[in-house]
């Protein structure tokens, strides 16, 4: 396909501008010479090449509207389109973020019964809704923790994060001024319990964990961590990006988990990639409530209302008050399946990633053979050792047979990692198909290895240099 630039034609435009009825008055004349650019080398083309150009572009953009989209650990899921529909309203999407109270009612309701929903659903006091992701949420989380521990007049240093935690959780850490300590997991992929214990210490705030963790296993000793984290006086943080696993099911509160952040893009339907749409509520036990962000929503009889005195807050952590047409795709959800809803959702996705396991156990080596959550993660160290073909090949492979390939390489405690994240909304045919798709390649690899090391073979763009293109990105853009 080519390039635009290679479909210029000079003097051809894509638009046309009437006459005008006013005097022309040079650009020159109004914007200051230094600040023109007249080196932009834009393509001139027609408007129906141009529409042509971007239409073919865009069938090549894959997508959960498209076919399976097997991401783990980001629940790329098929989202309802009432969701989309009812965030899409003109009462949502023309009011402006400082709109008066008086006309902002209906938002302010859906805000404040969104804040209530997730409390009853995860156990806890109260959230927070303005961050605006889930790492943003993470950093928000550590804030509060970290205001905590101020007020009481306690400098803790540390913060312990599972080696099977998401990758952010460290990053969120050491931005608010920890010092990041790696709890290592036991052989069944759960925290060491041992080697959790003797690195709690007074001087630790609290532990990050993951659950379901990025195994997809979902930490069994979770009470006797929470007995060891709070016997120090520490906090226990929550990655509640894998809800999706046990919504409805069972709530983290119930736990012992003091603090939550979840992934409204991931567990509660929006169509997320790319960089956004997000939103990351968190979720604080009682205690912790006056610590987190301003403004909140508040009720007096039957009007709804900023309220900004709160002494004790983090503050704000965003513009405005974070992604409101994320929330109300979330707000959709919740009330469209309810309780019973929200729970059968949980256990279909579980009840996928077991039935893909399953399937695949005897063709890919599963590192910790036990039940699985929302996700199963395979290696590739039997193809490796076999053929030579590695993770990264089987991925490209799968493109040939017109799949997304599934997250790679991650988590790092599993060489060769498959991370397969099937979720709820699959039928057991696209499970079938895909997961025949993947035995087919497992046996391409033993009999026909070359294959499968060159692929793709039937994309657009064949397989690329992976180090050239990292260490040598070319992003400059028009004729050279």
């Amino acid at each position: 396909m080519e390039l635009i630039f290679e479909k210029s034609r000079p003097g051809r435009i894509a638009t046309g501008i009437p006459k005008l009825d006013v005097p022309e008055v040079a650009v020159t004349d109004i914007i200051n010479k230094s600040l023109l650019r007249d080196d932009v080398d834009l393509p001139e083309v027609a408007e129906v090449d141009l529409i042509r150009h971007y239409t073919q572009l865009s069938k090549r953009n894959f997508g959960v509207d498209v076919g399976f989209y097997p991401l783990g650990s980001c629940t790329m899921k098929y989202n309802p389109k009432i969701n989309e529909e009812v965030s899409r309203l003109p009462g949502f999407t023309s009011l402006h973020p400082y709109s008066p109270v008086k006309f902002s009612q209906g938002s302010l309701q859906i805000m404040y019964e969104l804040r209530q929903y997730l409390s009853e659903i995860f156990g806890m006091a109260d959230f927070a809704l303005q961050p605006a992701a889930g790492a943003h949420g993470e950093l928000t989380g550590v804030m509060v923790i970290k205001k905590y521990f101020e007020r009481k007049g306690q400098k803790r240093s540390k913060m312990l994060i599972p080696d099977t935690a998401h990758g952010t959780n460290p990053a969120s850490s050491a931005l608010c001024g920890y010092h990041v300590v790696t709890v290592r997991s036991n052989a069944e992929g759960g925290v060491d319990i041992g080697h959790l214990r003797e690195l709690m210490t007074k001087d630790v705030a609290g532990l990050m964990i993951t659950n379901p963790n990025t195994l997809g296993l979902f930490e069994r000793n979770i009470e006797q961590v929470s007995e060891i984290v709070h016997r120090r006086g520490g906090i226990l943080y929550c990655d509640g990006a894998n809800a999706n696993a046990f919504m409805g099911v069972t709530k983290p509160g119930d736990l012992g988990i003091d603090v939550i952040q979840l992934n409204l893009h991931k567990t509660f339907s929006t169509p997320h990639g790319c960089g956004g749409p997000g939103s990351g509520p968190v979720g604080v036990r009682k205690d912790l409530v006056r610590y987190l962000p301003v403004p909140r929503v508040i009720k007096k009889g039957r009007r709804y209302d900023w309220k900004y005195d709160f002494p004790d807050s983090i503050g704000r952590v965003r513009a405005f008050y974070g992604n409101f047409n994320v929330m109300v795709k979330a707000y959709t959800y919740i009330r469209s399946l309810g309780p019973d809803g929200l729970k059968k959702a949980s256990k279909t996705a579980v009840l996928n990633a077991n039935y893909v396991k399953e399937r695949l156990r005897a063709y890919y080596d599963l590192p910790y053979d036990r039940i699985c959550m929302h996700e199963c993660v395979f290696s590739g160290k039997r193809q490796v050792k076999e053929s030579g073909v590695h993770t990264s090949d089987i991925a490209k492979r799968l493109l040939d047979y017109g799949y997304h390939p599934p997250t790679i390489y991650f988590p790092l405690i599993v060489p060769e990692a498959i991370m397969i994240e099937p979720n709820e909304t699959e039928s057991k045919e696209t499970l079938d198909a895909f997961c025949d798709t993947m035995i087919a390649i497992a046996r391409e690899a033993k009999e026909n290895p070359d294959l499968v090391k060159s692929a793709p073979l039937t994309t657009a763009v064949r397989r690329l240099d992976d180090v050239k293109a990292a260490r040598e990105p070319d992003v400059c853009w028009g004729k050279a």
